[in-house]
């Protein structure tokens, strides 16, 4: 595998940073170490800017290559943020902060990108601008779109941007992509049946919530099974059943339905939507309950641009020699909002047998630091040579 030997070098300097963040983990837009730290060492780096707070507690660093007749820049990001889950590994580096750990591997992303940070700084081997970009709140925060509303884009003058994730399952230093959509849209729903509680011995003077929300649920399954086009993906869990009682003799008053509906096209999201409120609240009419109904929009679906999606495999090519069609996912990513601003790619990086990710046991893979740092390096001058 032809990673830069620079990384080899770095190897230690960029796990040693890794574990430390690791080690200290912080969720949604409380990453005020992480992002103090990155900003510190971009500034050591030699940054010609470094800008904290945008979107929160994101962190821009600017750095210029030896010529700018090009006049491109070019927008990597990583995401800081951890999640709320309790560690269950046993590492000597393991979480230092009970109830939050890094499930999702961003303490790799962002050292990662640290890693290629220091090693551009260094060479400036490029044509243009490399920008890049720190991200808080990927986790259900909406980091993404925080830093897009707060003028990341126009402030910083970017022409295209890149992700990066890592993947278990994947041996480490495989990179795999595919243009179009690839991560779903994430929506959720909540719906309020109200009846008429009352005693159990005595339903008929009831109108049962629990009845009303069961055949709700049931109805439900019928949306991907009956109604999407059997050619598109959606998902439609009912993750939440929650009486308004815990009594064994009651029949309660209302009965709350949460869960979540993903997919990965505008006509099956609003046919969710639609479906779902249409079937809560006819079934709950029929039984002579009520339904109200709240659907809330997540994360759109994230769209890789085909041009941009090439440029990636490309680069991910030069480092490993291949790079393969990677799977839809119908998990989330806030990444998308900055593709909806500007043309670009996601990528997924091996991480090898981990356990994978949001899982308690779950640990990013320090053998992927070398690959993802030249994948970075590489996709920056080939989109910026010179001449």
């Amino acid at each position: 595998m032809p990673i830069k030997n620079r990384f080899a070098e770095l190897l230690p300097e960029i796990t040693a940073w890794r574990r430390d963040f690791h080690a200290h983990p912080e969720i949604l837009y409380e990453c005020h170490r992480t992002a103090g730290i990155v900003a510190q060492k971009l500034r050591e780096f030699g940054c010609d800017e470094v800008v904290e707070g945008i979107g929160g507690t994101g962190v821009v660093g600017v750095i210029r290559g030896r010529k700018a007749d090009s006049g491109r820049v070019v927008g990597l990001r990583a995401d800081m943020d951890a999640l709320p889950i309790h560690e269950a590994t046993g590492l000597d580096y393991a979480s230092k902060e009970a109830g939050k750990m890094h499930a999702c591997g961003h303490d790799g992303h962002t050292a990662m990108l640290l890693g290629a940070a220091k090693y551009l700084t260094e060479t400036r081997s490029f044509d243009g601008t490399v920008v890049v970009i720190f991200q808080p709140a990927e986790e259900g925060g909406g980091g993404g779109r925080a830093m897009c509303e707060d003028g990341l884009m126009d402030r910083f003058g970017i022409h295209e941007v890149y992700g990066m994730h890592n993947w278990p399952g994947v041996a480490p230093g495989t990179f795999s992509i595919r243009p179009g959509a690839f991560f779903a849209a994430t929506d959720q729903f909540e719906i309020v049946v109200e009846g008429r509680g009352g005693h159990a011995a005595k339903p008929h003077e009831c109108i049962d919530t629990t009845v009303v929300a069961a055949h709700i649920v049931t109805a439900m399954q019928t949306i991907a099974s009956r109604n999407a086009d059997p050619t598109k993906e959606m998902v439609v869990s009912v993750t939440s059943f929650v009486t308004g009682s815990q009594a064994f003799n009651v029949i309660p008053q209302t009965v709350t339905l949460r869960g979540t509906v993903r997919t990965l096209s505008a006509d099956m999201r609003e046919l969710a939507e639609a479906r779902i409120t249409a079937l809560a609240e006819h079934a709950a009419t029929a039984f002579g309950a009520k339904a109200q109904v709240k659907y809330m929009r997540g994360y759109p679906v994230m769209i890789n641009t085909d041009t941009e999606t090439e440029y990636a495999a490309q680069a991910a090519r030069s480092v490993s020699g291949a790079c393969d069609d990677a799977p839809l996912v119908m998990g989330g990513e806030d990444f998308a909002y900055m593709l909806e601003e500007r043309p670009g790619a996601y990528i997924l990086v091996g991480n090898g047998d981990t356990a994978s990710v949001h899982h308690p046991e779950y640990d990013f893979n320090d053998d992927a630091i070398p690959a993802g740092c030249s994948f970075w390096v590489e996709l920056a001058e080939q989109r910026l040579p010179l001449a």
